[in-house]
């Protein structure tokens, strides 16, 4: 999607398998398997959409998938597609040198792994060396001492050379990375979550990382078994889309293989997807 201001760009980083049990966390199979698919062994794909903002000052990358240095110890995930950035970002007329600034969600694995690569010498390097990258103060701090369902979660070599780099910039509020970007912070999933807001004409895009996975996961209690605070999740759910329903936000999810950009409304109480896009047909309906 492309306006005066801003340009906006997908990067499938790759896709991998999750239990929908863990996906789902209570809702039983019998009722989310009508609204997301699973194959006999009851894993669910899910991707890892990324997005590129070009606005007139910066190029912004939004998280950065699980990368290849973990595959072999990730292997149980299924891991496929995993492209590389700097090729994907030259498709679309820039280059990796060229980003300035990388938001990341969070630390997980699948949300940070290629912020840095092996080189010739098996040595460990920047992927985006020119970048400032943006992570909430309480998730660096949550990756240093890590409880223990997240533990096996971070690997240090995904961030530390990018701290040791001087490439970290921490987040401890809502703010501005530039004019047409500013984040929100959304606990719950996990400790200090990030969610990029993107002013795109009158039209905001919200990217909703693991506050919302899925379209399915829109229902307020459908909150995933990774979330180390499922009510805090659920809270937080809740004040994502509240605020995308009264200001007819857009929602662009990092997960879901299937669907890639909605608008909601309330129904009687509850959240419901008014229309599903993808991110080319932006430009056509708003």
């Amino acid at each position: 999607m492309q306006n005066k201001r801003v340009k906006l760009y997908k990067i499938q980083a790759g896709t991998f398998f999750a239990d929908g049990g863990a996906v789902f966390g209570v809702v039983p199979k019998k009722v989310w398997q009508k609204r997301y698919p699973c194959n006999e062994e009851n894993f669910c794909t899910l991707g890892m959409r990324c997005l590129v903002v070009k606005t007139p000052e910066k190029l912004i990358l939004v998280d950065t998938g699980t990368g290849e240095k973990q595959l072999e110890y990730l292997k149980y995930y299924q891991f496929s597609g995993i492209v590389d950035f700097d090729k994907e970002l030259r498709k679309i007329g820039y280059s990796a040198d060229e980003v300035t600034d990388v938001i990341l969600t969070h630390l997980h694995f699948d949300h940070c792994g290629t912020c840095t690569r092996r080189d010739e010498n098996d040595e460990l390097v920047l992927t985006f060396p020119n970048a400032t990258h943006w992570v909430g103060k309480t998730q660096w701090e949550n990756f240093l001492n890590p409880n223990v369902r997240e533990g096996d979660s971070y690997f240090p070599e995904n961030m530390l050379p990018v701290e040791e780099a001087g490439k970290l910039k921490l987040v401890e509020n809502e703010m501005h990375i530039c004019p047409e970007v500013k984040v929100k912070i959304f606990n719950g999933h996990t400790a200090g979550q990030l969610s990029p807001y993107v002013a795109v004409g009158d039209k905001t895009l919200v990217y909703t990382g693991d506050v919302i996975p899925l379209v399915a996961n829109l229902p307020i209690a459908w909150v995933s078994s990774y979330d180390t605070q499922p009510i805090i999740s659920m809270q937080d759910k809740e004040r994502m889309l509240s605020e995308a329903t009264k200001e007819n936000q857009i929602l662009f999810f990092e997960h879901d293989v299937h669907n890639e950009c909605c608008t909601v409304l309330k129904v009687n109480g509850k959240y419901r997807v008014d229309e599903v896009f993808t991110l080319e047909e932006l430009a056509s309906k708003f």
